[in-house]
């Protein structure tokens, strides 16, 4: 049975003072639809989307919708003016007798009604927004990265409603987990063309692969056309007097074609590379609580994060992540118990409030001015990983053209806000890498190759992330924030920690296999008695002491042997350095085994 349309555009040509960003554009979304749209940063998604709502006019075609047909869109930046609270407006133009339904999406949403949105974050005026859409219940909804600023909770809460709901909706998210869940069909914006495939998210990948590689085929083969039509071109000259030149018009059309075709545009060049390596302990946290007020965001708990450790915290907005992210690290101070650091940690954070960008500041100032990475007396080149790049090169690298590299950072998307910070944190060697948020806008490509670099990075990564897909492809241990200060340690991703969530509490074999250990209760426990000899626990107390002294050992050897020439100019030092180096780091190896064995029978 046909399914009606609900929403028509034709010929649609659509120019922002350069490239056209569509031509001749024409789709059709139908009744029940739920349809995922997806292209790379800045392909013209958002755009795409103001043109179906009807708030951005095209230079040609036309926008059909029929009779009486509503259509929602989910405004990015919605309009308070008038409006003492997000309540108010997200009620404004509701019948009275329906108000109930923005008290329900707020309750899901976890929005303040009462809030006034001169104080609102963006998150909560998007969400304001958001509530908005779902209570009129339009019979399309457009809905423009809906899952940014909320948390995993909120996600699936807000996963639950679209599942239910008859309208018919189109969909922009970078969140693998919500869009393979909730579409079924895909619209994909590539250099300017809309494809539609009728399978959802889950499939768009071997779709576009495919695409690709015919393209690619394609290419080739006309690549070769081109090439034996201009041979015989050329040998015709001495072979007849008269060439055909019918033949000649039909190379130029082929070669024409060619130039024609619109190169993709790469994946972003980006890398990691760790510094010195640290010890197996990298962070020891004992005892660690921590309260702002009456407010508890943390009751005493251990925290064990070894070196290579993926360690993810997850839990709702507000609950304390980043700030036990920022005890971890030792930003901020615990109020009770202590955190120990591991030697030689050379830690690089992503923020996710993406305060190190100085709006104001151009994207090569953000680059070339910051301490880190500034060449001294080289205002156009950058220090990456110890070697200098040029400014507009490196910014290639992160798929930012010439043009962009004078132009202020308020003037990037949130993907490129992104990209950008990833740009400065990888020009840094670092051995601990801490992402506060660092998927929010990225593009799924993009996604992918941050995913890869972090299965390859040899040195620990904290994370604290909502994105679901995310977190089970990178995580190796989850810790749950879940409320009233209590944080739970889960083996495995965000999936392994829902299978186990059930459970009151992880089995032995279960916290056993985890690579952190961490505990929450409401009230210290009482230490159980030491199972250590005297001897044992003079030694425990001397290893960590001892662990510091190698590991400086090896840090001087490492700086020495740095030196590309010292093989040459004294190989008796070098051989003498390299047995040294070798000698220490086995000792190293078996002090660090000795401090876990004593450390996990002292705790009984």
């Amino acid at each position: 049975m046909a399914r009606a349309p609900l929403l028509q555009l034709n010929d649609i040509s659509l120019t922002f003072g350069g490239d056209p960003i569509f031509s001749d554009l024409s789709l059709v979304v139908h009744e029940g639809d739920r349809v995922a749209l997806v292209g790379r940063n800045g392909s013209g998604k958002s755009t795409l989307m103001k043109v179906m709502a009807g708030l951005v006019e095209a230079d040609s075609g036309s926008r059909i919708l029929p009779p009486g047909m509503s259509v929602g869109y989910m405004e990015q930046d919605p309009d308070f003016k008038g409006f003492a609270t997000l309540g108010d407006y997200a009620t404004s133009g509701l019948d009275p007798s329906e108000s109930w339904r923005v008290e329900a999406a707020a309750e899901g949403l976890k929005l303040r009604l009462d809030a006034d949105p001169s104080e609102a974050s963006g998150g909560e005026r998007r969400r304001a927004a958001l509530a908005k859409l779902l209570a009129e219940a339009p019979e399309l909804m457009l809905l423009d990265e809906p899952t940014n600023h909320l948390d995993i909770e909120a996600i699936g809460w807000l996963e639950a409603q679209l599942k239910e709901t008859r309208a018919g909706y189109v969909l922009i998210s970078h969140d693998r987990a919500f869009l393979n869940a909730l579409t079924r069909a895909t619209l994909w914006i590539d250099r300017g063309q809309v494809r539609r495939n009728e399978q959802g998210f889950a499939k768009f990948e071997d779709w576009r692969d495919k695409i690709w590689d015919e393209e690619d085929q394609y290419r080739h083969k006309l690549d070769r056309k081109i090439k034996a039509e201009a041979r015989w071109a050329v040998e015709g000259i001495s072979a007849r007097r008269k060439r055909n030149m019918g033949r000649v018009r039909a190379l130029g059309d082929l070669r024409q074609e060619r130039a024609g075709m619109i190169r993709r545009q790469g994946t972003a060049a980006m890398a990691l590379e760790e510094g010195a390596k640290t010890g197996k302990r990298v962070i020891e946290a004992r005892e660690i609580s921590k309260s702002f007020g009456d407010k508890v965001i943390f009751k005493p708990f251990d925290l064990r994060v070894l070196r290579g450790d993926r360690v993810a915290f997850v839990g709702p907005n507000g609950v304390g992540k980043t700030t036990l992210l920022k005890v971890l690290t030792g930003e901020i101070a615990p109020d009770s118990g202590n955190v120990v650091h591991g030697t030689n940690l050379e830690m690089a954070i992503y923020d996710q409030t993406r305060a190190a960008l100085d709006p104001d500041a151009t994207l090569w100032d953000s680059l070339a001015l910051d301490p880190s990475m500034a060449v001294s007396g080289a205002s156009d080149q950058v220090m990456v990983r110890g070697q200098p790049r040029h400014v507009v090169g490196y910014l290639k690298d992160f798929l930012f053209d010439e043009r962009q590299a004078r132009a202020p950072v308020r003037s990037l998307s949130g993907g490129e806000k992104a990209r950008l910070l990833l740009a400065r944190l990888m020009a840094r060697e670092s051995n601990v890498l801490v992402l506060d948020e660092p998927t929010n806008d990225l593009d799924v490509e993009t996604l992918d190759l941050l995913q890869d670099l972090l299965g390859e990075y040899p040195g620990t990564v904290l994370l604290v992330s909502h994105d679901r897909d995310f977190i089970d492809r990178v995580a190796t241990t989850t810790i749950a924030m879940e409320g009233d200060g209590r944080a739970v340690a889960y083996a495995g991703g965000w999936t392994d920690y829902r299978a186990q969530r059930g459970q009151t509490a992880p089995s032995a074999e279960k916290a056993a296999k985890a690579k952190p250990a961490a505990a929450s209760r409401d009230k210290p426990e009482a230490k159980p008695k030491s199972a250590l000899s005297y001897t044992e626990q003079h030694r425990l107390k001397e290893l960590p002491g001892v662990i510091e002294r190698l590991e400086a050992e090896i840090g001087k050897l490492e700086h020495l042997m740095s030196d590309p020439e010292l093989f040459s100019r004294d190989p008796v030092k070098f051989q003498k350095a390299t047995d040294a180096l070798v000698e220490r780091q086995e000792k190293l190896a078996a002090a660090e085994e000795e401090w876990l064995d004593l450390e996990e029978r002292a705790g009984g």
